[in-house]
């Protein structure tokens, strides 16, 4: 099926480059690593050295304000990187499903033009439009 058959221009897995970009590239590495045992381990054990820091500060305040700061610009790195990944992920799982969808209709296309059947030249029809369905519904 040619890209002008298919409506709402959506991308087949042969259309996709394998190439990624430099940061693609660390945000995967970065995502195994944050996903792992070892990342935990290390925000355990910086909650351990953080929790009797206080001696050191003398303040509630800046104790509480030190971990707040940290926890939070980690927090804010990790997102944008987790969202890169997870981005990617719902593209690749959705070029997957519009390929087995355009499979599914050449092959309901090859079935109604044996047996001449309206119904499912109508339902091949209409699954050739869903494929790409999730660029018409997305923001």
């Amino acid at each position: 099926m040619t890209a002008d058959q298919r409506k709402g221009g959506a991308t087949m897995p042969s259309e996709v480059s394998s190439r990624l970009s430099f940061f693609d590239r660390f945000a995967t590495k970065a995502a195994g690593f944050v996903s792992g045992a070892w990342f935990f381990a290390m925000c355990v054990l910086l909650v351990l050295i953080w929790a009797p820091s206080y001696f050191a500060f003398g303040s509630v305040d800046t104790w509480q304000l030190v971990i707040n700061t940290a926890t939070t610009i980690v927090t804010f790195l990790l997102v944008a990187l987790l969202q890169n990944t997870q981005s990617r992920a719902n593209d690749a799982v959705q070029h997957k499903l519009n390929a087995i969808a355009d499979g599914l209709a050449d092959l309901m296309s090859q079935m109604a033009e044996s047996q001449d059947a309206q119904r499912l030249r109508d339902d091949t029809r209409e699954l050739r439009e869903a494929v790409g369905l999730e660029d018409k519904e997305s923001a």
